[in-house]
């Protein structure tokens, strides 16, 4: 009988792996076996109001993003008009800017004292706001239209690629047949993109389920915002974790259905000649209507949020020296940047250690560490913070009772929680990025450098990393952008009176103070930018 050797590599896969999963499974497990059970209570009070406003907000807002991402994509695809090849590209541009800062700007913008209503004022002679009617803007129909105009680029970018590489042919077939345009829409084009079309609108749900930010400033209680006020405010961690897990359980079955649509339902190009469907110039009053269908949702989702954050940076020039922003920019960096560098490390160690191992259970966990990405910041917050106190309390406690030195908090007092939830939250675009570059590597490289002499580890550095290098640098830069913007984690998970870029602008917005908020807006929007153009060029 063969023995089996001991494999470090596997055993580090699984290691990995059990770190990425163990906030999901403490959060099961403090919601199943609370210290406190308040289920009963929240069953018969809030807990219905969060769960019916987050359902509406999600339903909403994955409607007008299927709507207006899909019909700005189909335009871009089938479509030549004035415009055109610039809007194909702008309108990836609010993929930078989170939908928190979003809020804080349409606020700003609309408010009785912004430009809007001022203008109104002075034009039409109105003295106060009981001389006309403006619709409210903190409220669950303003947060649909900012979460919408941040996270529609999830549904244009694929429903772009899925009507990009449909065959013409299929489209000669239905004008062929009478169809006109509307009608080889809806019969041709959006049902085999489809797939793709709830692929996006799954991601813009569980980024609605995920956002705090922008729910908070427009006082619309949903499930997320229950977990801060229940664990925060009613000091009640088994609350939080029971909250968490029906947040978690949401997100669940959303992935859920979104690989059960694509596997129903599949198009294949059975042509061995693929001909791609040629764009129908639009000229005149038709040209101009399909520019400004395309314009709206980068004007409310871009160029507003930046133009008013801009003008009160440009307002606001000495925010620029103060000593906070400095250090919630230092600090920001920091975590960031290690949280990048060790989620891309774990990531190719994983994939790498899987395809060396022949064991099915490294296999089994591979798939399964990406639940990360799908479960929202509230949620992981739950699951680190809770068993790193548990853990620091017990270590200080040992170290004490040892040496008789109080140590302090090491874990929870230091930002250690915060990268660590960054690492789990963002593994699936280190995972997803190392396992398809590996994958176009030839196996027949890494079997000649063995048959040289080469180990395990030298096969990676010598014959992987160069081939992967530039796969690794995308995925470090998307991965520190996440962190940037990622702001439910940090406000749990941060030490005490330790700001990072997003948690700064989320303070001073909340005080109604966007002069202060707003250099901290624009360094955010800035670096978002540079993961917009490395996906724009990787999607040329």
């Amino acid at each position: 009988m063969r023995r089996k050797h001991f494999n470090p590599w596997s055993l580090g896969a699984i290691v990995i792996a059990g770190v990425v999963l163990a906030p999901i499974v403490a959060v099961l497990w403090i919601a199943a076996f609370p210290t406190d059970n308040i289920w009963p209570h929240l069953l018969s009070t809030t807990l219905p109001r969060y769960m019916s406003n987050t359902l509406v907000l999600m339903l909403c807002v994955g409607l007008l993003t299927a709507m207006v991402g899909t019909g700005a994509a189909w335009l871009v695809s089938r479509y030549d008009f004035v415009g055109r090849r610039w809007m194909e590209w702008l309108l990836l541009l609010p993929l930078a800017i989170p939908a928190y800062i979003g809020a804080y700007a349409l606020v700003d913008f609309l408010e009785y004292a912004g430009p809007v209503q001022t203008t109104l004022r002075e034009l039409m002679g109105w003295q106060t706001s009981r001389d006309y009617w403006f619709p409210e803007i903190r409220s669950m129909g303003a947060a649909v239209i900012v979460l919408a105009a941040a996270l529609y680029p999830y549904v244009y970018l694929l429903a772009r690629a899925a009507f990009r590489e449909q065959s013409g042919s299929a489209e000669e077939v239905a004008q062929s047949l009478g169809a006109g345009a509307l009608q080889r829409f809806w019969r041709v084009g959006l049902p085999m993109a489809r797939p793709a079309i709830a692929a996006g609108v799954a991601i813009v749900m569980m980024e609605t389920v995920n956002d705090f930010g922008t729910v908070d400033y427009f006082a619309v209680q949903t499930l997320t915002t229950g977990i801060f006020s229940v664990w925060l405010e009613s000091n009640n961690a088994g609350g939080a974790a029971q909250i968490a897990s029906v947040v978690l359980a949401l997100v669940i079955i959303l992935v859920t259905l979104e690989k059960s649509s694509r596997r129903k339902l599949r198009f294949f190009n059975l042509s061995t000649r693929f001909r791609p469907v040629a764009r129908v110039r639009l000229g005149g009053t038709a040209g101009l209507l399909a520019l400004a269908s395309c314009l709206v949702p980068f004007l409310m989702g871009f160029i507003l949020p930046t133009g008013v954050i801009m003008s009160h940076a440009l307002a606001n020039l000495e925010e620029w020296n103060n000593p906070a922003l400095i250090r919630a920019t230092l600090n920001t960096l920091t975590v960031g940047g290690i949280a990048a560098v060790v989620t891309v490390l774990a990531g190719l160690f994983l994939v790498y250690s899987v395809r060396l191992s022949g064991r099915t259970l490294p296999r089994l966990l591979l798939p399964v560490t990406t639940i990360g990405y799908a479960a929202p910041g509230a949620v992981l917050g739950v699951g680190i913070l809770i068993p790193l106190a548990m853990a620091d309390h017990a270590i200080a406690d040992t170290v004490e009772a040892v040496t008789g030195r109080n140590i302090g908090l090491i874990l929870t007092g230091s930002s250690f929680a915060l990268i660590l939830a960054y690492c789990v939250r963002f593994f699936a675009i280190a995972q997803g990025a190392a396992d398809a570059a590996m994958g176009r590597v030839s196996p027949n490289l890494a079997l000649a450098a063995r048959s040289l002499g080469r180990n395990n580890a030298q096969v990676l550095g010598a014959v992987y990393a160069p081939l992967i290098r530039a796969s690794v640098a995308s995925a470090l830069l998307l991965v520190f952008v996440d962190c940037v913007k990622e702001l439910p984690a940090t406000l749990l998970l941060r030490p005490f009176n330790y700001d990072t870029l997003a948690t700064r602008v989320h303070e001073q917005a909340s005080l109604e103070n966007l002069g202060d908020a707003s250099p901290a807006a624009l360094l955010v929007i800035f670096v978002g930018l540079c993961a917009v153009g490395l996906l724009a060029r990787a999607n040329r």
